[in-house]
């Protein structure tokens, strides 16, 4: 099919949606945010924008943060559903005073369909564009993104309504991009509402935070975290307890979990470490597994599991056993590895180290197995010096 370089909810006529251009607001196998009508633990960023709804108090920029997956960019599309379907004159001007008591709106509406098909004409969606000449994304949102918001403003002004401009993700913008941004923000247009979903707020230009009204999202409980995988249609029985330690609260990180045997490795990552001396037909198969068809996204998993694995470790040695233990296994391998504190310390520096080599190897697009092998070596190292302490 046809590819063009912008696409978005803001489209002229030779502004196309094209199916087969990945989305970079997405997490692989999961619905779109903007497809995803309920959002789980997230009630009290949700209250505080319907207070400040409600109260007239409704600020022109929104700075939505919080780890990644928790739901940010499911909180700024039902934001944004709601505004547009909200008029501009309230029934309070009637004697009859309109407090709305949430943000969903009725899935039948014009509003609803014409968001959910990216045509909606008073909506712009800011997030990395297509590269045609690599076919691929860019690595960032760049400055010519956030400059047609002067074509969207002009082209939308005409009907007076609201309008509402979603930034997935802030983080993501480069420098030029995030000062064309800052001048927006300086100077707003009148009833535009601008979202900021940001993963990593501190990265942002100070003064496009001061500009901004926060609204903090936080990790899931387990409960919450479990009901929002069974809405996006993911199965949440085999381990439920161990899925939502290693996911963090984070339905992004469980989904991709669920979708490439993410437990099923963590396990085979205590198994390596367990024995005393690791298997090493074991661990050349785990990281070959990361170089298959596929194996991209798993490799994205070996390697945040690797960090989290010993980041546990490193905290058993400071703060004793973990509260909730993926497995007994688990539990008694922490405590072994690191019996102190000073054996938390080297398990942490390496915990680094191998993060920065992880890193340099992306960069230099080193083969992914012998990146996962050479990990796995050191840990082993570092095991053995452990038990020897």
């Amino acid at each position: 099919g046809h590819r063009s370089r912008h696409y978005g909810a803001f489209q002229s006529s030779d502004m196309i949606e094209v199916e087969d251009i990945p989305q970079p607001d997405q997490v692989d196998g999961a619905p779109h945010p903007r497809m995803t009508s309920h959002l789980y633990g997230q009630s009290i960023a949700e209250a505080a924008f319907l207070e400040a709804f409600n109260s007239n108090r409704l600020h022109h920029a929104w700075l939505i943060s919080g780890p990644r997956g928790v739901g940010k960019a499911t909180l700024a599309w039902r934001i944004a559903r709601f505004l547009l379907d909200q008029p501009l004159e309230t029934a309070a001007l009637f004697g009859a005073p309109s407090t709305p008591d949430t943000l969903d709106v009725d899935p039948t509406s014009t509003v609803q369909r014409h968001v959910t098909a990216l045509s909606e004409s008073r909506l712009f969606l800011c997030r990395r564009p297509w590269d045609d000449k690599l076919e691929r994304l860019k690595q960032d949102i760049t400055v010519d993104e956030v400059r047609r918001l002067k074509s969207f403003f002009n082209f939308s002004s005409a009907d007076g309504g609201r309008r509402v401009v979603i930034v997935d993700a802030a983080d993501e913008m480069n420098k030029n991009a995030a000062n064309a941004l800052l001048k927006i923000l300086e100077e707003p247009p009148a009833r535009v509402t601008m979202l900021l979903v940001s993963h990593r707020p501190l990265s942002l230009l100070p003064t496009i935070r001061s500009r901004c009204r926060t609204l903090a999202c936080h990790a899931l409980a387990p409960d919450d975290l479990a009901a929002a995988l069974a809405g996006a249609g993911f199965e949440t029985s085999t381990n439920p307890t161990a899925l939502s330690v290693l996911a963090a609260g984070s339905v992004g990180e469980a989904i991709r979990l669920i979708s490439h045997d993410g437990l099923k490795l963590y396990a085979t990552l205590i198994d390596l470490l367990e024995t005393g001396k690791m298997d090493r037909p074991t661990a050349i198969h785990l990281a070959e597994s990361c170089t298959s068809k596929a194996g991209a996204a798993r490799y994205d998993v070996a390697i945040r599991l690797i960090g989290v694995l010993m980041h546990r470790i490193a905290s058993a040695g400071v703060f004793g056993p973990p509260k909730i233990a993926v497995s007994p296994a688990e539990a008694s391998l922490l405590t072994r590895l690191a019996p102190s504190v000073h054996a938390a310390r080297g398990w942490a520096d390496l915990a680094q180290t191998l993060s920065e080599r992880a890193a340099h190897a992306r960069a230099v697009n080193l083969d992914p197995a012998s990146v996962i092998l050479d990990m796995l070596l050191k840990i082993d190292q570092m095991a053995a010096t452990s038990r020897a302490a």
